[in-house]
């Protein structure tokens, strides 16, 4: 009897069990899911830079970001271990400070060797993307203005200008970030902007119905990073110049600047090996001066150290 009375305890608690489990599954299936706020994306990429281009990210509040980035000469071309396959010959050194005024708003200074430029910077990132992709990109505006410090003969060059005025010294470049972290692993971004040099010289493409060289001119950039570890990143960056003179020009055949490299993290430093066809680092330099071309072997060596300090 009491084997009896144990079985059919046991029995009607197993049936009370499963009809309470079929309970809780059917009104799981009716019931209004909670509002969960999304989460924004952390760390689209490392750091401020992927080679050349600009990246979604900004310094955080209170952070100052230094950088030294290097552009050594061609290492491509024949004998050019002669000259340490470019290391030798420095086409561009640029010295930079980046400070975050917020979280989403970074101001910042430089000093470029090639044209002898200094330039003041901002970037403001006002929208971030979330994990769930209810909101799937990021944007940032950023914008740039350099001011030479040339020598007027190296500005004048070959030209008598009645008038020599400051403001010939000065080149602008705004642009839109639109980026977004697609995997854990893959991170992609474009880059719409605008170049303008408040000073040009006069030139004609007689290969392209006579285009003139112009003071401005749209480019559209687009750059990536593909992380392969935890501290160990490949990247790339490459940008599109649309200017009729620029198109068909055989006397001076201008190229694409298109940049690629290796991104290594090390505690407190982000280090950037890379190889680009542009001489120059900063955008109100390359965008508009690129002439050099890979498949000629005129590709430059190049590395960034970023160190970020916080006050």
């Amino acid at each position: 009897m009491r084997a009896r009375f144990l079985l059919s305890l046991l029995f009607i608690c197993s049936f009370v069990f499963s009809v309470k489990s079929q309970e809780e599954d059917l009104l799981s299936l009716v019931e209004q899911p909670k509002d969960v706020k999304s989460e924004k994306v952390f760390a689209t990429f490392k750091t401020s830079k992927i080679v050349s281009a600009e990246t979604i990210e900004t310094v955080k509040k209170k952070c100052l970001d230094f950088r030294i980035t290097h552009r050594f000469g061609d290492a491509g071309v024949p004998n050019a271990a002669q000259t340490f396959y470019g290391i030798d010959n420095a086409n561009d050194i640029r010295i930079s400070f980046d400070y975050g005024l917020t979280d989403n708003l970074t101001i910042g200074i430089g000093r470029s060797k090639y044209n002898q430029v200094v330039d003041g910077n901002f970037k403001w990132r006002f929208l971030k993307q979330t994990k769930d992709f209810k909101i799937p990109v990021s944007i940032a505006l950023y914008s740039c203005a350099g001011v030479t410090t040339m020598d007027e003969n190296n500005i004048y060059q070959g030209l008598e200008v009645d008038k020599k005025t400051f403001e010939h010294r000065i080149s602008y470049f705004t642009e839109l970030i639109i980026a977004s972290k697609l995997t854990d692993w893959l991170s992609l971004e474009i880059l719409p902007g605008y170049s303008h040099r408040n000073f040009v010289k006069a030139a004609i493409n007689y290969d392209n119905g006579n285009a003139e060289e112009q003071n401005g001119m749209f480019v559209c950039g687009f750059g990536g990073r593909i992380r392969l570890t935890k501290r160990f990143c490949l990247v790339a960056d490459y940008y599109q110049v649309f200017s009729k003179f620029r198109e068909k020009n055989k006397a001076t055949p201008y190229t694409a600047p298109l940049a690629v490299g290796v991104e290594i993290e090390t505690g407190g430093h982000v280090f950037h090996i890379n190889f680009t066809n542009s001489p120059a680092i900063l955008a109100n330099n390359f965008l508009p001066n690129t002439q050099d071309s890979w498949a000629k072997g005129k590709f430059k060596f190049g590395f960034n150290i970023s160190r970020v300090f916080a006050f």
